[in-house]
């Protein structure tokens, strides 16, 4: 059990006090491009001195308490430093996705009031200026990580310089700062990329992270000999949320956030425990299957004999012949699945979307169990997860320590605790919808609570649809047992509110199919249609489908930068295919 306090008013000041506990034990790896990519260590003494020379750095600068200071970047060593520092500054660390257009990054900005921006590159300075080439209106700095060959702007490199000379004249200089913050003052205001609308700021408190961070260390999921790989986007509460979580525990971070380096770093980091949102998890499962079953006989036979074997592992009273059994499918099969991933991964944590749990199955049966989790931004990122060795499949655990859970009458969940946001900034009323008096937070997502405390989530609030016929259907269930019968199929957005009949649309992941022809792919999903249509009502049955031509995209507008479909810039991008499916009276069979 961890034997974190929670002493400190905020979290700058909470750090600071488990840099000095952990010492010189190594808190952080990463990539040093000044060193071709060599894979560096930054001890959390080291980090401690780093984080105050920034602060100092960005006091030097005029930053004051209450100042809102974005960043703009990809996940990467300097995006935790310039994070620490804005909050130990008493500033407020505003998040900002590197791949969000010019006009959203203008909005963020403008509706924060950013006085400064932490910007990754020249790609990223660019989106700062206005056409008369000044800086929008409000930012007044701009700090780089990498070179932007701009002299209008600074370096990480030389804010911490200044701060550095700011402490050999004042070495209490950011003590003194850490002591006025309370923990009631902004930390963070993550935007929120939403699946509909301009992003929304969420304002999250120096007591939300304090919270966050020693309530999920007490529950002892994450280990201090852990090694830790973090890629995920930092912009995303959910990358947030496991910082605060090593801040508790102190075991090792790996941190690289580029996205196609992903399967080299787990190769050579070759990490303990790994977080990701559920589409790199249906990735994984879809590729490994194609390539085991593609030749068929043999080697098929063995893997699916080697999968339903897989399935008694969670099971303690099994019997002798099914350890003996379970041990040749481990030699023969699941060790080779595992060496892929780098060999020793022994915690996978899935958040940000639901996992079906057809996923979750077949990773457990291979050694490899998923630790789901729910939460929301609105309540700093998690408040229900399954516990390592309480794992049930389909939920999503029980609640966080400190956290409340009813469900309303209409099957809403809501929930209520130290993790509830201050409120949506600059929109008082939105804020009133979602929080009411007595503190409770709408999730907007349907839920079931059985006898122990775990939640089932069934579908979004927002998503249930009514058919022109009057019956309601819940698209994410089915949408994700498609994706679970065919691993083709890299997204599945169902078409039914005020329609006669249910279609759907689907991508296909090219690497998956890469060997196939396009009628063996329909073929195949038409197939999986059938199979999840079998076990369906008849008004929630799929009565055609269609694959699109592509796979959704960030830069399209249909999938936010955590992957979730945005259902109405699918509908509108795809418009007139849509209105082809129903331009008949009646549906016929899926086409095969």
């Amino acid at each position: 059990m961890s034997t974190a306090t929670t002493t400190a008013t905020s979290v700058g000041a909470r750090l600071q006090q488990r840099c000095a506990h952990f010492g010189d034990s190594p808190a952080f790896r990463y990539p040093d491009p000044g060193l071709d990519g060599a894979w560096q260590s930054l001890t959390w003494t080291e980090l401690a001195a780093r984080v105050t020379e920034l602060t100092a750095g960005l006091l030097a600068l005029g930053v004051t308490p209450g100042q809102r200071l974005a960043i703009a970047a990809t996940t990467r060593i300097e995006w935790v430093l310039a994070d620490l520092a804005i909050m130990s500054a008493g500033a407020v660390t505003v998040t900002v996705y590197p791949n969000t257009n010019a006009d959203d990054v203008a909005h963020i900005l403008d509706d924060s009031g950013a006085v400064l921006v932490f910007a990754e590159n020249a790609a990223q300075v660019a989106k700062l200026r206005t056409p008369d080439g000044g800086w929008i209106a409000g930012v007044r700095d701009v700090i780089t990580f990498d070179p932007a060959g701009d002299p209008s702007v600074r370096s990480l490199r030389e804010i911490m310089t200044l701060g550095v000379e700011v402490l050999d004249h004042d070495p209490g200089r950011v003590h003194r700062v850490l002591e006025t913050i309370t923990p009631d003052q902004l930390a963070t205001i993550v935007y929120t990329s939403g699946t509909t609308g301009r992003p929304k700021g969420v304002e999250l408190t120096h007591a939300n992270w304090l919270y966050l961070g020693a309530a999920t260390a007490a529950e002892d999921f994450m280990r201090r000999d852990h090694l830790h790989f973090l890629w995920l986007p930092l912009s995303h509460v959910f990358g947030k949320l496991l910082l605060a979580n090593q801040y508790e525990v102190g075991y090792v971070t790996a941190i690289d956030g580029r996205i196609d380096r992903i399967i080299d770093n787990l190769a050579a980091i070759r990490p303990t425990a790994m977080a990701a949102a559920p589409r790199i998890f249906e990735k994984i499962y879809a590729r490994v299957t194609a390539t085991a079953t593609a030749g068929g006989g043999l080697s098929a036979a063995l893997f699916r004999w080697a999968i339903r074997v897989g399935a008694t592992r969670q099971d303690p009273s099994r019997p002798w012949w099914q350890r003996l059994q379970l041990a040749a499918a481990d030699a023969l099969v699941f060790t080779k699945v595992r060496d892929r991933l780098g060999g020793r991964l022994e915690l996978l944590i899935s958040g940000s979307a639901p996992l079906a749990p057809q996923i979750s199955s077949w990773f457990a049966a291979a050694g490899l169990p998923i630790i789901e989790g729910y939460g929301l931004t609105e309540a700093t990122g998690v408040s229900f997860f399954n516990r390592p060795g309480r794992l049930r499949i389909g939920t999503v655990g029980q609640a966080l320590t400190g956290t409340e859970v009813r469900i309303a009458d209409d099957g809403e969940i809501l929930l209520r605790g130290p993790s509830i946001m201050r409120g949506y900034r600059h929109l008082p009323d939105q804020t009133a919808d979602i929080i009411d008096a007595d503190g409770w937070l709408a999730t907007g997502d349907i839920g079931e609570l059985d006898a122990d405390g775990y939640l089932r989530i069934t579908d979004r609030k927002k998503d249930l649809v009514k058919t022109s016929g009057g019956k309601y259907i819940a698209p994410s269930a089915i949408e994700s047992a498609v994706k679970a019968a065919c691993p083709l199929v890299s997204a599945a957005i169902m078409i039914a509110a005020g329609r006669n009949f249910a279609s759907l649309l689907v991508t296909i992941d090219p690497d998956t199919s890469r060997d196939m022809s396009a009628d063996q792919v329909r073929a195949t999903v038409a197939a999986a249609v059938a199979e999840v249509n079998a076990r369906l009502n008849p008004w929630e049955t799929i009565k055609q489908f269609r694959i699109l031509p592509r796979e959704l995209s960030v830069e399209a507008g249909e999938v936010t930068p955590s992957l979730k479909v945005k259902r109405a810039a699918v509908n509108r991008n795809y418009a007139d295919l849509i209105d082809a499916i129903y331009r008949g009276e009646q549906a016929g069979p899926p086409p095969a």
